[in-house]
């Protein structure tokens, strides 16, 4: 009797093996699709990343003797693309399926990467960030789609947010790798070019491991190719009876949405859509007008003016990109446990404070040995802020919010809008800097902290622990919890 009741022999305990095994094969499949479609977040880190230590090498008159207005476009150019990139990769994505995309994606990342290293001018350097921030601006409303729609409401937030993750970490690599090149390589003026030559590194690895990647099972659902769907979410969840339930639900979902499922401007016009799409727009544009971009395109010449050395800057600004990483990453755990419009409000209160900060001691300490080391020390706090709370909570309720027929659609209106104002920030930084100077261009950075506050408590949805399906009807139809988390 006491070997027939063991728990640990017998068919019922083969049978929780074998859906052990079958989970744990499941979430390794998961983990490795995120990984892999992730390399498209990394290669968005590292080729904006980049050019924070590589400006002031090109700038140089031995080199391509920048102006002001050079360094935005230079900078910036890679942004303007992108707003194109994320407007027309949506609807690519649509067309022609999130995996075929970002593996074209990988060749135009390469390419336009070779090319910028190899620029003979500025014109040439601009046009070709320019069309590199396509595959930038493609990769930012693809990898997150992709991510929700393999995902489950129940690890939808942390998976999404890990692509966040892989961008803060391009962007901690490429400050590592400027600064361990400025640092040995001293007194070589065109050591940027080796700065920027080693985006093409993760542009490889990227196009190779897509190959490997399965497609979105509800793009596959949209496209009426069930079997392929099914066949996919039984690599990737726990049993097939909740892959065949997740299909019915798709196709339930598509079934009420036939008045939408070309996915039209026109659309814009019913004023359920037309609201969501206006938060979408209002979230890119409130992320990006919040100064994230001044510290991360322009961080080393930051310190630089505020009196660290040309090598000391390029090392102490490897720190803002490990904050960035920590941040994100505690952000990531946090997004299932916090409500998205907390850690929004959160966040931005926190960068509003830190740029107040930074006005005042760049404007009393500004002939103080003390004020590099006050300078650094708030640029973390406002990064930890931003990359721990503002930004991944930005990109994943862009993801959740737009119903499936809409979804390439809608997140590439929002983050045209959303690269458009990063372009604008990124450009007008250093004619600000050059114009009024640090402390007064960190104050005009904190108005926009405030209008970003006030936006995010009126509008911002709550999300957190509902289903995509669930997230479209609440908007559709009216409710309130789908607008204002407060009252849940």
């Amino acid at each position: 009797m006491a070997i027939l009741n063991d728990d640990s022999t017998g068919p019922e305990a083969s049978d929780v093996q074998s859906k052990m095994s079958i989970n744990t094969k499941a979430s390794k499949n998961l983990r490795r699709i995120a990984i892999i479609s992730t390399l498209g977040g990394l290669l968005f880190g590292v080729d904006t990343g980049v050019i924070n230590g590589a400006l002031s090498y090109m700038s140089s008159p031995k080199e391509l003797n920048l102006t002001p207005t050079d360094e935005g476009l230079v900078t910036s150019g890679i942004t303007l693309g992108a707003a194109i990139g994320a407007i027309a990769a949506g609807r690519l994505a649509d067309k022609f399926g999130r995996k075929r995309v970002l593996l074209y994606l990988s060749f135009v990342f390469f390419a336009a990467t070779a090319i910028c290293s190899i620029a003979p001018n500025a014109l040439i350097l601009i046009i070709f960030r320019f069309l590199l921030g396509l595959a930038v601006g493609g990769a930012s409303v693809i990898v997150p789609t992709f991510l929700s729609e393999m995902s489950t409401p129940a690890i939808r937030g942390r998976l999404v947010t890990q692509n966040e993750l892989m961008i803060t970490g391009g962007q901690l690599l490429a400050f590592i790798v400027n600064a361990a090149l400025g640092s040995i390589f001293t007194n070589v003026s065109n050591i940027w070019r080796y700065m920027i030559a080693f985006g093409m590194v993760p542009a490889v690895l990227l196009f190779f491991g897509m190959l490997t990647v399965p497609e979105s099972p509800r793009w596959l659902t949209m496209q009426g190719r069930t079997k392929e769907a099914l066949s996919t979410l039984t690599e990737i969840r726990p049993d097939k009876a909740s892959s065949e339930r997740e299909i019915q639900q798709i196709k339930d979902t598509l079934a009420q949405e036939k008045e939408t499922a070309q996915a039209r401007f026109r659309d814009l016009g019913k004023p359920w859509i037309r609201r969501l799409v206006l938060i979408g727009i209002g979230l890119g544009v409130m992320q990006q007008i919040i100064g994230i971009n001044i510290m991360m395109y322009y961080g080393t010449t930051i310190l630089m003016k505020a009196g660290f050395g040309h090598s000391a800057a390029l090392i102490a600004n490897i720190s803002n990109g490990l904050v960035s990483v920590v941040a994100t990453y505690i952000g990531m755990r946090m997004m299932n446990r916090v409500n998205r419009r907390r850690m929004l409000l959160t966040g931005i209160t926190g960068t509003s404070i830190s740029l107040v900060l930074i006005a005042i001691v760049s404007a009393t300490l500004s002939h103080s040995s003390l004020l590099p080391f006050f300078v650094i020390l708030l640029t973390m706090s406002f990064l930890g802020f931003f990359q721990g709370c503002i930004s991944p909570t930005t990109w994943l309720l862009l993801s959740e919010i737009f119903p499936q027929n809409l979804r390439g659609l809608g997140m590439g209106v929002s983050t045209f809008f959303l690269w458009f104002s990063n372009f604008l920030v990124g450009f007008f930084f250093p004619i600000l800097m050059s114009a009024i100077g640090l402390s007064l261009t960190f104050v005009v950075f904190v108005g926009c902290n405030i209008l970003s506050f006030i936006f995010a408590y009126k509008f911002a949805p709550e999300t957190r622990g509902k289903s995509l399906e669930q997230i479209q009807l609440e908007f559709k139809y009216g409710d309130d919890s789908g607008v204002n988390p407060e009252s849940k």
